[in-house]
Parts: C-alpha cells; sequence; structure tokens
C-alpha cells in the first residue's frame, strides 16, 4: 500500500471524501428546530457568506490586485464555501454546548479544507499532502556538499552531443541533489530570497561533464520551491537523467519577485531592479559556485505564468546569456493588472521605457536569429493562449526559431508540469546535451 503522504488530492478518493465530509458538515450545522434559526440566523450567515465572498473578490480583483490576472470565477465561489462554513459556524456558536462548538468548528474546518483542496484541483499545484508539506519534509542538501570542488571537465567536441562522449562512472548516484542557496543581489540590490539548485548525477562525477544550465522562474504569487514541490521538477530531471547516463541541465531556481506577492515585472524599474538580478548577479554567482556550459553553448530561460513572461523577457534582452526560453503560459507584457497603471507604478508614466523592457516591443525592433524558444498554453486558457498568440508572432517576425504548442488544460500545473516534460528533451538537444 503506497504511503497515504502520496495519496492524490487532484483525483481519487480524497476530493470525493472531503465533498461528502463537506455536505455532512453543512447538513450537521444547519440543523436546528428553532423558528429563529430558520427565519433570521441561517439566512443572514448565508448572506455574511455571499457578502464576504464579493467584498473579497472586489478586493482582490479592483483594489489590492496582488495577481496580474482576476480570480477565476470558479476559484472564488469555492473560497465563498469555505467562507459559507466559517459564517454558518460563527452564527451557531453563542447558542451551543461546549461540546457542540468544538463540533461546530470541526465542521468549518472540514468546509474550509473542501475548499481548499477545490483550489488547489483548479489550479492543480500540488498533488499530494507530501508536495504540500514539501518545506518541511525536504529541507535539502547542504550545497557545498553536493557541488564538491571544482574538476576536470568532459566536453563534447564541435558538432557532437555530450552524449556521445560522456561514460558515466561506477557508482554514479541514481538521482540528483536540491540545495537551497543565496544568490547575493550585489550589483542590483534586489532584495531576493533563496534561490534554489537541482545538481543532476552526473555532476558529482570527477571528471564531471560540461553540463547546461537551466534558469526556472516560477510565477506570481509563487516562491523559489514551487517547481519543487507544485512541478516535480526532481522527479522530472531525475527521470531524465536516468536515460543519459545521469546527464541532465544543471537547473537554477531564484526569486524574481522578492515576496509571495510581490510583482518585480521582471524589470528595472522603481519596482527593483530584478532584471539586473536575474542577469548580472545571477550569472556572477553561477560562475563563482558551478561548473557548467558557458552562456553562448547553453544557457536557457523558463517558467510558468508571470516566469514564462519574464522568461521571454530575459531572452530578448539579454540573448547574450540565453539564447534559449520555454514560455508556459505567459503574458504578451509585463503587467501590475492594466497597461496604465504598470507604467505609470514602475516608470513614473514614462512609456518608453517601458517599451524599452517589454518582449514584443523589442522584438518589433531587432532580429533574433540566434534565439529559440518553445511557447507553451492550455487547450481553455482563454486569458492568457491568444496573448502568447502575440508574442508567438512577434518572435516569427523577428527570426527567432519558435513553435508553440497547446496542451490540454487551462491557467495551471497540468499545463505547465505537462509542457516542461514535452519540451526538456528539446532544451537539451539546444543545449548540446543529447539528441531527441
Amino acid at each position: 500500500m503506497s504511503n497515504p503522504l502520496d495519496w492524490s488530492l487532484l483525483s481519487g478518493p480524497i476530493p470525493v471524501v472531503l465533498l461528502v465530509l463537506t455536505t455532512a458538515a453543512f447538513a450537521a450545522l444547519l440543523a436546528d428546530r428553532a423558528r429563529t434559526w430558520w427565519v433570521w440566523k441561517a439566512p443572514t450567515a448565508v448572506g455574511v457568506g455571499v457578502v464576504l465572498t464579493a467584498i473579497l473578490g472586489i478586493i482582490v480583483d479592483r483594489w489590492w490586485q496582488p495577481f496580474p490576472e482576476g480570480l477565476p470565477t470558479e476559484v472564488l465561489l469555492w473560497m465563498g464555501v469555505a467562507i459559507l462554513g466559517v459564517t454558518v459556524a460563527a452564527m451557531r456558536l453563542p447558542t451551543l454546548s461546549w461540546g457542540r462548538r468544538a463540533g461546530a468548528l470541526g465542521c468549518a474546518v472540514v468546509v474550509g479544507l473542501t475548499g481548499l483542496n477545490q483550489v488547489n484541483r483548479y489550479f492543480q499545484s500540488y498533488t499530494s499532502t507530501r508536495a504540500v508539506l514539501g518545506p518541511w519534509l525536504d529541507t535539502g542538501t547542504d550545497f557545498k556538499k553536493a557541488a564538491g570542488s571544482r574538476t576536470d571537465l568532459v566536453t563534447a567536441p564541435s558538432g557532437r552531443m555530450l552524449a556521445d562522449v560522456w561514460t558515466a562512472p561506477a557508482g554514479l548516484p541514481s538521482s540528483g541533489t536540491l540545495s537551497e542557496v543565496t544568490i547575493p543581489g550585489t550589483v542590483s540590490h534586489f532584495n531576493a530570497r533563496k534561490a534554489w539548485v537541482y545538481l543532476p548525477p552526473a555532476y558529482r562525477a570527477d571528471p564531471r561533464p560540461e553540463l547546461p544550465l537551466l534558469v526556472l522562474l516560477p510565477g506570481q504569487p509563487g516562491t523559489p520551491r514551487d517547481w519543487i514541490d507544485a512541478g516535480g521538477v526532481q522527479k522530472v530531471l531525475d527521470g531524465y537523467a536516468a536515460t543519459h547516463h545521469g546527464l541532465a541541465p544543471v537547473t537554477v531556481m531564484p526569486d524574481a519577485t522578492g515576496s509571495t506577492i510581490g510583482n518585480s515585472l521582471c524589470m528595472d524599474s522603481k519596482l527593483g531592479n530584478a532584471e539586473t538580478y536575474l542577469t548580472t548577479d545571477l550569472k556572477a554567482w553561477v560562475t563563482a559556485n558551478l561548473q557548467v556550459a558557458p552562456p553562448d553553448r547553453g544557457w536557457t530561460i523558463g517558467g510558468f505564468s508571470f516566469g514564462g513572461t519574464c522568461s521571454v523577457q530575459l531572452a530578448v534582452r539579454a540573448p547574450h546569456l540565453y539564447r534559449t526560453f520555454l514560455d508556459l503560459s505567459g503574458q504578451r507584457e509585463p503587467t501590475l493588472g492594466n497597461h496604465k497603471d504598470t507604467v505609470k507604478k514602475a516608470f513614473g508614466g514614462d512609456e518608453g521605457a517601458f517599451e524599452r523592457a517589454d518582449p514584443v516591443s523589442v522584438l518589433a525592433t531587432r532580429k533574433f536569429p540566434d534565439l529559440a524558444g518553445r511557447i507553451v498554453s492550455g487547450t481553455t486558457d482563454k486569458e492568457f493562449t491568444p496573448q502568447l498568440g502575440v508574442v508567438y508572432l512577434a518572435c516569427l517576425q523577428a527570426g527567432v526559431d519558435v513553435q508553440m504548442t497547446q496542451l490540454p488544460g487551462g491557467h495551471s500545473w497540468q499545463v505547465w508540469r505537462a509542457g516542461f516534460v514535452q519540451q526538456l528533451p528539446w532544451i537539451a538537444e539546444r543545449n548540446g546535451l543529447a539528441r531527441r
């Protein structure tokens, strides 16, 4: 029998059981023969829940705007279910004994958990409880221990792949390592959170192969660990390494926003120097701490949602550093919610300053014959897929080697996980690691 921590939160019995328990919880919370309960207390609790949900939607979409896109209706409805569980329980508590109060609170917790899991099912962020508890269950390997000391490098001659000349030594580990590291904003002064680094099994060989570098960015809101806990990046990269004699890209997952709900626009602006951090500071750290192929032979940047937009930005702004990009459900342009507010808040209303950093605007003024990228969107992602179409056409017109693919799903990890798995062999081939 599998470990309960690995049971699916997205399909199978757990979502069904939670829905059944929530139905029972609401039945228990609403069960009361008193006329006052049905005349005004229950309607009041429901009314308050509806009003609070509406207020939440207005605050998030029109005032606070922590996300560049609005809350999907389905997500808001399930948040409303969770709120309703709290309001109904709160209305019942004053008339209940202490024992029944505990039961009412338990019912509210069940409803809240169901609402949260339904939101999770929409975005498909956490496949299991293990993924939810990832930051506590897996704190990673000490980076200095994982990276070891510098060694001689095995390199591929011109026209050949690294896999053609690499022979895995005996005793090579079957899996790579994940380590939390600090990448200081020495030049940018960007206040970044800690990053994560994946080192494939072959990196621990001596001599080690000169592996390509892959930089993966999260969405917004998000954290550098999202690719680990929600994206399962280690499992994907270990799987690739298992069929390529331990070879896989060295992968760095840095911070691009400064906080969970922060939005740097991935630009150098009044909001912070995120672009300089992800180019100058990151390059300096990689050069000092890792042995990887140089940028002109193998650096790729990729990400989902905000991170996808950012990957195109940096590829066209710093093609000397990132010659390959992977855009998973990114946007047409960096945004704080709308174009006018974005330009005002980030550049004091200077449209020209914004356009110099906006990827579609840059693509309209230059040719990029040495740049290659892959764009992936969801078939039911009605907001982002049309925007990606604009980016795709702009890339084509600028001479970028680009392809656009649609996968089943919406703006969620269902698309982003599958898109990364689909494009990883292309990234590896593009950067001289192994042929598809």
